[in-house]
Parts: C-alpha cells; sequence; structure tokens
C-alpha cells in the first residue's frame, strides 16, 4: 500500500500532481461553444475533421493512405514522472488507435518550470519514448516551453486506410456496447490524494492507465465494429452521447460496467472531481437513470485518463470480441446495446 502510495501522494520532494490528468479538460459545452463559431474550409480530402468531436482528425493523401493526426497533454496526475510520462503518451496515442489507425511518428509537447530538476523532465520523456516504441511508432522530436507548471503530452501521427476509419458517431441499432477498460480511475485518484485509496484499486488504475489500446484496437478491427471512440475526461456518459448523435439511444445495464472495485465506495466518501461536476452539468436532460445509486451516477460522470475503448459492434460478434478483449487481462464487458431513439439519449438502469 505505501509503494502505491507514493506515486500519487506528496512526497518528500516537490508536489507536482494538482489537477491533472483529463480531469484538466475543457468542459464539453464551453468548448462547443467556441469551435461553432469557427469559419470551416471544405476540403473533399478532410475525411474527419471536428464536426463530430472525434479522437482524431483524417486526411485523405491517396485511394489506400489516410494520415490520422491527434494531440493530446496535460498536467501530471501522479507524482512519478517516469509513470506520468507512460500515462501521458498512452493517453495521446489512443486517438489513432480509437480511430482504427496505427502509429507512424509523435512528437513530444512539453511545459516545464525553469527551476525544477531537469533530471524530472528526463524521466517523463523516457516514459512517453517508452510507450511510443511499444504503440509501433517512432518520436521523432517535439516542442518545450517554460511554464510554472508541469505538462506533457504528444503530437501523433498515424495512418489508417479511408474505408477502414472508425468514427465515434455511426452506430447501428441493434449493435452492442463494449468497454474495454474499467471505470473509476479518476474517483481513485481523488483518493488517493486524500490517502484514502486502497493499494489493488490504486494499482489497477495506475495499470490501466499505462496500458496501450493498441491490442484492444487489432481485436474490434477484426468484428463489425461500426463505431469507436475512447473513453477520457468526457466520463463514459460524455463520450456515449457522442456517439448517439442525437439520433439512437444507448440502453446501458449497470451491473456490467467494469470499474475498479472500490469506486463506488469513493464516490460514496465524495472524493469527486470538478470535472464530473461539469460532465454531469452539462448532460443534464439527456440520461435517464433508473433505479441508480448516486455512487453509479459518479462513476459514469468520472473523468477518465488514458481510459479504455468505448465500441459499438455488431450484437452477434461482441461475445467473441470479449472473450480476446478480456485475455488482454483488464476488466472490460458488453455493457449495453444501441437501440432506436427514444426520448433520452442514455438510459442506464
Amino acid at each position: 500500500m505505501k509503494e502505491e502510495r507514493a506515486y500519487i501522494m506528496k512526497s518528500d520532494r516537490q508536489m507536482f500532481c494538482q489537477s491533472g490528468g483529463c480531469t484538466a479538460k475543457l468542459g464539453p459545452g464551453a468548448l462547443s461553444h467556441v469551435l461553432e463559431k469557427l469559419p470551416r474550409k471544405q476540403d473533399p480530402d478532410l475525411l474527419v475533421g471536428y464536426d463530430h468531436s472525434d479522437d482524431a482528425a483524417v486526411y485523405r493523401i491517396s485511394d489506400t493512405t489516410a494520415l490520422v493526426q491527434t494531440l493530446d497533454f496535460f498536467p501530471p496526475m501522479v507524482e512519478d514522472p517516469y509513470l506520468f510520462g507512460q500515462i501521458a503518451a498512452a493517453n495521446a496515442l489512443s486517438d489513432i488507435y480509437a480511430m482504427g489507425g496505427e502509429v507512424l511518428t509523435a512528437l513530444n509537447i512539453v511545459c516545464f518550470p525553469e527551476n525544477m530538476d531537469l533530471n524530472i523532465l528526463g524521466q517523463i520523456l523516457a516514459g512517453g519514448n517508452e510507450k511510443v516504441r511499444e504503440g509501433g511508432g517512432v518520436l521523432a522530436g517535439g516542442h518545450t516551453i517554460m511554464d510554472e507548471g508541469i505538462k506533457y503530452g504528444l503530437s501523433v501521427c498515424g495512418r489508417v486506410h479511408p474505408d477502414r476509419i472508425l468514427t465515434n458517431h455511426d452506430c447501428e441499432a441493434g449493435d452492442a456496447l463494449l468497454l474495454t477498460k474499467p471505470l473509476g480511475v479518476g474517483l481513485t485518484c481523488t483518493a488517493a490524494r486524500m490517502e484514502a485509496v486502497s493499494g489493488p484499486d490504486l494499482e489497477l488504475a495506475l495499470e490501466s492507465m499505462r496500458t496501450l489500446n493498441r491490442k484492444a484496437s487489432e481485436i474490434i478491427r477484426k468484428y463489425h465494429t461500426h463505431a469507436c471512440t475512447d473513453v477520457t475526461g468526457f466520463g463514459f456518459l460524455g463520450h456515449l452521447c457522442e456517439m448517439m448523435g442525437g439520433r439512437l439511444t444507448a440502453v446501458i445495464d449497470q451491473e456490467k460496467i467494469p470499474r475498479i472495485p472500490g469506486s463506488e465506495s469513493y464516490a460514496e466518501e465524495f472524493y469527486l472531481t470538478a470535472a464530473a461536476q461539469r460532465n454531469r452539468n452539462h448532460l443534464q436532460g439527456r440520461v435517464s437513470f433508473q433505479d441508480c445509486t448516486f455512487a453509479m451516477e459518479e462513476l459514469l460522470f468520472d473523468p477518465q485518463t488514458s481510459g479504455g475503448l468505448l465500441v459499438s459492434m455488431a450484437a452477434e460478434d461482441a461475445g467473441r470480441a470479449l472473450k480476446e478483449l478480456s485475455a488482454l487481462g483488464l476488466p472490460c464487458g458488453i455493457v449495453g446495446k444501441v437501440t432506436g431513439r427514444t426520448e433520452k439519449e442514455v438510459i442506464v438502469r
């Protein structure tokens, strides 16, 4: 227990973990309000832009190849610099996998205090580089500026066949919904900062955050997958509503949600994040909770850092896909189904 806490809790050296990971993400309502005002240039080769809040942009360069581009960075959510680098890199690389692509190159994005020990920076970059290599890519450079606090992430370039792109909004009625990692990372990390977390819960959260979605993406692409996204700062429900797009409804079985075992108890103790409350406010009126506890609601609003893939797949393939995903070692599950549109975009029961 003591060793795991060292990753997140205050140590003898300067603490730089405050509001980190995807809890630092700007709220979905504010972001959409800004983006809708930007003028748009029409380009037939821009196959995926920011129209549907997809995980990455996709630009066609030939009949058989399209580039997948994304950028993600945030402040630390753990105290161990190497681990932070791993998690931040895994989080950025995930956008490529969510789009059905493979990673080619990555560039470091760094904000770092002028007077802080450069060995910390070296460990962050080493952790990130390890994940880029594990993800099949090559680290090709980056950019560093001075700032009051640490921030780190990657700009990633990948590739995908133009006919095999996975967007977040092509779900079909009758699809099964799969989730490839457990929820509850935000709640668990908050409890850890308050020194109220169990060792096994924290260990599972850390392992989940630093695990790449590469293998999960490779598995789901073998089946009839219609849509995919990764669950990050907007929480499970926020990203699920993006997938429904106002035209379909997701029916979620709360008992099937993979979760960190103690995460609901942390919600009951009110180890909550401001980001989860922003998510709740943004989705007001769009989700129906039937016989759900407050803790379950918080789990579904909880922002995830380097979360799993949320997949909309032909129902007949879901069982076989889940068997393969389970072999990867993290809690996962078939969490619900897609139906025709009803009054609400999501029903949790």
